[in-house]
């Protein structure tokens, strides 16, 4: 084997056959199935194969080699299933082992690499799967199937083309539907680790995932609780503050995701809220002692279309009135747009002014401080939420902290 680019060619062959072999050697039973060795083979006879059929044009002899090696697996199965084994994961895994093996052979060497690397990784993620099968209803496959079907065979037919008199002319079908998408998969991620990990957590970690679905209903829920008997007004107080840090971190994503200058243009005013969301955190838990337990819910799939379309409405509304309040009033219009936006969603206004940076980057510092003041104005809600509903000793210390907040918002703002 004289070229070097064919030795690597079965070399890397026999590697995948060996990184898949040692995944299976760790779940074959004690007696017996294909393991390391019997995946490096192969794939190695699949390499061989391809080989053969390549360039010696021996095609009819690749296909014979194929159909052995299937008929092997085909009789290892036979012989697993009789003693009660009727998985076939190692069998599949093994006949693609040959197919990464012919991959290989004819030169697809990354290719080969990137679809071992990928079935490594989902036959190690064998419990993980399973546990969120289980916890995936019917409902929830249904919700997302049809919103897979109206995002990947809908969404390329919606015209990309702005609706509305000049200079309203900001609706824009296509743009407010890949908005729904990118926040309905936010949404969808939480919702998911919800229902993984369940619903029942120490407080802190309960504020810490609910902000992921809601910060207003993590501190709406919370702020109620409070007021029990038995209540642990510091514990809750930490979930509530978990949470909103949590939307500090979301809007920082949701912006970078669509305008990376403007993620870019609020990162430091976003990290002040940030640094002093984690520092009341962290007070409050170092003085906590007793440790309540909270309860969240995942809410509705946000992947149902009902969900997805109430979304996209309310986003093009923003759009629209920020836009006009722009052009009307200047930018303290949008400035009073955003806020009065933010006193309840503050999604749909961060992603509209993403959206305003990408069609005018001159907009840049306009946008920055209204998707800042926007999350001023929902800190502000939902301060007002823990303050008014919340216990007397709940209030007593949430009220220091959302002014810390709102003030280091302020400055985060001036300094844009």
């Amino acid at each position: 084997m004289q070229d070097p680019h064919l030795a690597l060619r079965f070399a890397v062959a026999i590697g995948l056959g060996v990184l898949l072999g040692l995944e299976r050697e760790r779940t074959k039973s004690e007696d017996g199935g294909a393991g390391v060795r019997t995946f490096a083979l192969i794939a190695l006879s699949g390499a061989l194969a391809g080989y053969l059929g390549e360039n010696l044009g021996l095609n009819w002899l690749a296909l014979t080699i194929f159909v052995a090696v299937a008929a092997l697996i085909i009789g290892m199965y036979l012989v697993t299933s009789a003693r009660g084994d009727t998985g076939i994961t190692t069998e599949v895994s093994a006949l693609l082992a040959f197919l990464l093996g012919l991959l290989c052979a004819h030169g697809q060497l990354q290719l080969a690499s990137w679809i071992a690397v990928a079935m490594a990784l989902l036959l190690a993620l064998k419990d993980w799967l399973h546990q969120l099968a289980r916890h995936i209803n019917a409902s929830d496959v249904e919700a997302t199937l049809k919103f897979c079907i109206v995002t990947l065979i809908i969404l390329p037919l919606v015209p990309d083309v702005n609706y509305g008199p000049p200079p309203l002319d900001v609706i824009n079908p296509y743009k407010i539907w890949l908005m729904v998408v990118l926040i309905s998969a936010l949404n969808f991620s939480s919702y998911l680790l919800i229902k993984i990990v369940g619903a029942e957590h120490g407080v802190a970690l309960a504020g810490l995932l609910g902000g992921l679905a809601s910060s207003t209903a993590v501190t709406l829920g919370f702020s109620q609780r409070s007021r029990q008997t038995d209540a642990d007004a510091s514990a809750l107080a930490l979930g509530i503050v978990l949470a909103w840090t949590v939307m500090f971190f979301r809007v920082a994503l949701m912006t970078a995701l669509i305008s990376w200058e403007l993620g870019r243009q609020i990162a430091w005013a976003i990290s002040l809220l940030c640094v002093a969301g984690l520092g009341a955190s962290y007070w409050l838990w170092q003085r906590n002692r007793k440790r309540e337990r909270g309860k969240i819910e995942p809410g509705n799939n946000p992947f149902e279309l009902h969900e997805a379309i109430k979304f996209g409405l309310l986003f093009g509304v923003v759009v629209l009135v920020a836009r006009a309040a722009q052009v009307y009033l200047g930018d303290l219009g949008l400035y009073v747009a955003a806020a009065v936006a933010g006193l309840t969603d503050v999604d749909a206004i961060t992603l509209a002014m993403a959206n305003l940076v990408q069609s005018d980057a001159s907009n840049l510092h306009v946008a920055a401080r209204a998707i800042v003041l926007a999350v001023m104005a929902n800190t502000l809600t939902k301060s007002a939420m823990a303050i008014g509903l919340g216990s007397p000793e709940l209030r007593r210390i949430t009220l220091p902290i959302a002014i810390l907040l709102l003030v280091t918002g302020a400055a985060g703002a001036l300094l844009l």
